[in-house]
């Protein structure tokens, strides 16, 4: 492997020279570049990709935080369909992407570790927890960051996100348009943004129509299947005739004990979900939700993430994605 000297003597040029062409610095002439580009291409001479980096005080590396914990992951098809959205675009960007997984407890001990090792030029966090203390260690460590989901109280924090609330609306709008009248809920964790505003379009959907909301038809899930499960068990005795669930995965759980029960689904109890990932469609009956462009917003995320590292003072990036719902079996389909 030629060196930078060897290029130098080669051409009659300084060795500072040499690194500056090869950095594409603006101040060399032309008659030089040319010189040296020409020894550089004889001799084959490959630039440690590494080295420039950390010569131009980037690693070409973002973090992506997944809090929620490891388990979460493998059991929700959500974080592959990000992580692809993610990976590509850093792919095609020329960046890497360090995928860090870390339980709550393990997180708190490590995070300033990972923050502060100088590897990561910005972080992406998904799923973030209202009150996870990752978020004011970003901000102290000075480390570009966004966030996939709206942080629900500073503004200043850049994020890629859906109308959680809206969409929640126009699902549970789409129930009543349909005749139901005693529609439940199976939430998203209350200690999470998305829970909390998917819950509030429930029952802005329900007041709207002036439909009052009862509380013993909102159980709280975890989004996992096992957690809708349970929800819907607990949801029985209260004879809903509809279910919104804040997630396929935990309808598809709700789905299981409905069936188990003997009720017909949609002809007893219609219900819909939330995210569209592909096990949605392969129920039975295929699952009414709102779909949501998972994918997309792991792809706008890296770019967002990129435009605040190249215009670091341009302020906060709040970008909204469109939900569209998507009209299966699951809710039937006659209109009211």
């Amino acid at each position: 492997m030629p060196t930078l000297e060897e290029i130098a003597e080669i051409s009659g040029v300084s060795r500072s020279t040499v690194s500056r062409v090869i950095n594409n610095d603006p101040h060399v002439s032309e008659t030089t570049r040319e010189k040296v580009m020409a020894v550089v291409k004889e001799l084959n001479y490959q630039p440690n990709a590494a080295a420039r980096s950390l010569a131009a005080g980037r690693t070409h590396i973002l973090g992506l935080v997944i809090p929620s914990g490891v388990s979460a992951l493998f059991s929700d098809p959500y974080f592959p369909i990000l992580i692809q959205g993610v990976s590509a675009t850093c792919s095609a960007k020329e960046y890497s992407v360090m995928l860090w997984l870390a339980e709550a407890e393990f997180e708190r001990r490590t995070i300033r570790q990972v923050l502060h090792n100088g590897l990561l030029d910005g972080v992406i966090v998904s799923s973030m927890q209202i009150g996870d203390p990752i978020v004011a260690r970003l901000r102290e460590s000075n480390l570009p960051f966004v966030l996939i989901g709206r942080h629900p109280t500073a503004d200043e924090v850049s994020y890629v996100d859906v109308d959680n609330d809206g969409a929640a609306q126009a699902a549970v709008t789409h129930l009543l348009r349909l005749g139901r009248k005693r529609i439940a809920t199976i939430t998203g964790p209350q200690n999470a943004a998305v829970g909390q505003e998917r819950r509030k379009g429930y029952s802005k959907a329900l007041r709207a129509r002036g439909i009052t909301v009862i509380p013993e038809l909102i159980v709280e899930g975890d989004f996992t299947e096992d957690g809708g499960a349970l929800a819907m068990q607990q949801l029985l005795p209260h004879h809903p005739d509809a279910v919104f669930a804040a997630s396929d995965v935990m309808a598809v759980g709700a789905l299981r004990v409905l069936h188990a029960a003997g009720l017909r689904v949609p002809e007893d109890v219609a219900l819909v979900g939330f995210d569209d990932v592909p096990l949605a469609a392969r129920q039975t009956p295929p699952l009414t939700t709102i779909r949501q462009p998972i994918r997309q917003m792991g792809a706008m995320a890296v770019e967002t993430l990129l435009t605040l590292l190249e215009d670091p003072e341009h302020g906060a990036h709040h970008i909204l994605l469109p939900t569209q719902l998507v009209i299966r079996d699951s809710c039937g389909t006659n209109l009211s």
